[in-house]
């Protein structure tokens, strides 16, 4: 049934079955649901009160017994390459960063999971800060309904939304229930209307949760790698200490995945660390019984960082590697780095966490 903060009912948070459920608990008729579903994902009302159809008693009762339907935007930047971040504050005062990188025909949204991270990858920003709390299933949605919102208002024409990438803040495994439920909501094609191919969910490797959201969730799957040995990942992605890479490949040999799907597989490039031709060659060989393409992304810097990006030779010598292996490879764009959107340099102003301590690693 719905979540709740503070006896409030967070609507953007349920299914189309649970605010059914909710109407009907009211002495509502079912097309109230509807109406309010559609107010909701596909009208993108700011507020009740542009509810327009609603009457005014049920809009009343939605006023007061309902939560805020969108964050507070903190701040909004656009970098000069167009890529755009908001920060948003919550109900509680937490922060979670959002981006949207345009391209000719697409717009993909790399959405928020967690206020902050517990996995600690030395390269990440984000893993620095430490984890403050999961976000509900509202709080994941409402990033999607923010910025079609503010897209839509605006008087040119407008980007639209048309992927998303559970590739910002937190691991989505760690708050699988919440996450599933907002796919459901996102999937749902009377709302947001994502096709399963335009969502993809990033995990470090959540080796038990694994089975389940391929069953259940069907989106694309994204890993991140970063090394293909036990002892350099231990180091670059500290999950790998408790799901090593044998475990991660076991599950994945057994994962569900749709026909004609590949996994993606994330590797940043750290230059003197993981970017050397033993290095591709070891990933190429992990990667030997698995449908997959890989992603190599040059290390965005941010402040504090102990690491430096890979030399663009460096990195075209390790895609070069990897195609010789026969796997599609590509190096990913640095988008949104001047105002630190980029793949690792999210954080938001976290409250209750507790901060890592930034350390670097041994050059190979």
């Amino acid at each position: 049934m719905p979540e709740a903060s503070e006896a409030l009912i967070h609507l953007s948070g349920l299914t189309k079955e649970q605010l059914v459920e909710l109407v009907g608990s009211w002495g509502e008729k079912p097309y109230r649901a509807k109406q309010l579903w559609a107010w909701l994902h596909v009208r993108l009302a700011p507020d009740v009160d542009a509810m327009t159809d609603l009457s005014l008693a049920f809009r009343d009762r939605l006023k007061s017994l309902c939560a805020s339907l969108r964050p507070e935007i903190a701040r909004h930047q656009q970098a000069a390459d167009g890529t755009e971040k908001w920060l948003m504050t919550l109900a509680d005062g937490q922060t979670i960063e959002t981006v949207l990188i345009p391209e000719e025909g697409r717009g993909t949204l790399c959405i928020s999971s967690q206020a902050g991270c517990s996995l600690n990858c030395p390269f990440c920003h984000t893993g620095t800060q430490g984890l403050a709390r999961n976000l509900t299933t509202a709080e994941i949605v409402n990033q999607i309904l923010l910025v079609r919102g503010e897209l839509l208002r605006r008087q040119d024409e407008p980007q639209r939304v048309t992927n998303i990438v559970l590739m910002g803040m937190g691991e989505p495994l760690y708050n699988y229930q919440a996450v599933a439920q907002a796919v459901q909501i996102m999937l749902d094609g009377n709302g947001l209307a994502f096709g399963s191919r335009k969502i993809t969910l990033s995990t470090a490797g959540v080796v038990p949760r694994l089975a389940q959201a391929g069953r259940e969730l069907g989106v694309n799957l994204a890993i991140s790698l970063h090394a293909a040995r036990d002892e350099l990942r231990d180091q670059l992605v500290p999950l790998n200490r408790k799901y090593n890479l044998a475990a991660l490949k076991q599950a994945l040999q057994s994962y569900p995945l749709k026909q004609g799907r590949r996994i993606t597989w994330e590797y940043v490039l750290l230059d003197g660390v993981n970017d050397s031709d033993d290095d591709a060659r070891q990933v190429a060989r992990y990667l030997s019984d698995l449908p997959s393409k890989v992603n190599l992304i040059p290390f965005n810097p941010w402040p504090g960082a102990l690491f430096a990006p890979s030399t663009p030779q460096r990195v075209e010598r390790f895609q070069q590697l990897l195609h010789q292996s026969g796997y599609v490879t590509v190096i990913r764009d640095r988008r949104g780095a001047d105002i630190e959107a980029a793949c690792g340099q999210l954080t938001g102003l976290l409250q209750g966490s507790r901060a890592r301590p930034v350390t670097g690693i041994a050059a190979a």
